[in-house]
């Protein structure tokens, strides 16, 4: 059980990048007032998590109605986190993203980023959405369920207080420590990636 909660606590972690996150969210709410920063950064997480639930709890049902087992999703799953771990590895995750948010600033319609940037993609991306059916396919059992479903809440948590103490974080760690942490985290989420991949070809043909 605890091996379970820390390999997916890690995995979660790693993908989603509450202190990655952070940053963006300062840069985007430049200019809202403290209430308004504080709004959208509550409504980005709880729309993560609805999102992040509903695939952890139906997801493997879905993917069966599309005729895709679960072992050929464990290997695009795999493949798809270690391409995000090389993006965090060579520093292209977060340029990108810093990119996404110049994009967002620039159009005046985007005004409440809580839904789109920040829920969607940043917290409730393809990666994260990946890695928690991936954790849920590995887990047996409503206690082990839990366990996943109770080290992505801890994770959710944690990117809300993420969000709101953005501006302070930032300037408490500053951008190469985080550039040493984000690298570090991608060579062990090229590991846990390569683990799902070696299950899933073991599945299919061992």
């Amino acid at each position: 059980m605890i091996e379970l909660f820390i390999s997916a606590l890690v995995t979660f972690f790693v993908v989603i990048d509450p202190p990655g996150c952070a940053p963006i969210y300062a840069s985007l709410t430049t200019g809202a007032s403290a209430q308004a920063r504080r709004s959208m950064a509550i409504r980005a997480v709880v729309v993560a998590a609805v999102i992040l639930l509903v695939f952890a709890l139906f997801g493997e049902k879905l993917l069966g109605a599309l005729g895709i087992s679960l072992d050929s999703f464990r290997i695009a799953g795999g493949i798809m986190l270690f391409l995000i771990a090389l993006e965090m590895v060579f520093e292209k995750r977060t340029q990108r993203r810093e990119e996404r948010a110049k994009e967002v600033q620039a159009s005046p319609e985007h005004e409440d980023v809580s839904v789109f940037p920040m829920a969607i993609p940043m917290l409730a991306g393809p990666g994260s959405i990946a890695s928690v059916m991936l954790m849920m396919a590995r887990s047996k059992g409503l206690e082990e369920t839990l366990v996943v479903l109770g080290a992505m809440g801890v994770i959710l948590v944690l990117s809300l207080f993420c969000l709101l103490a953005a501006g302070p974080l930032m300037r408490a760690v500053g951008p190469k420590v985080e550039t040493v942490v984000t690298r570090l985290l991608g060579v062990i989420l090229a590991a846990l990636a390569a683990q799902f991949v070696i299950d899933g070809l073991k599945a299919n043909f061992g």
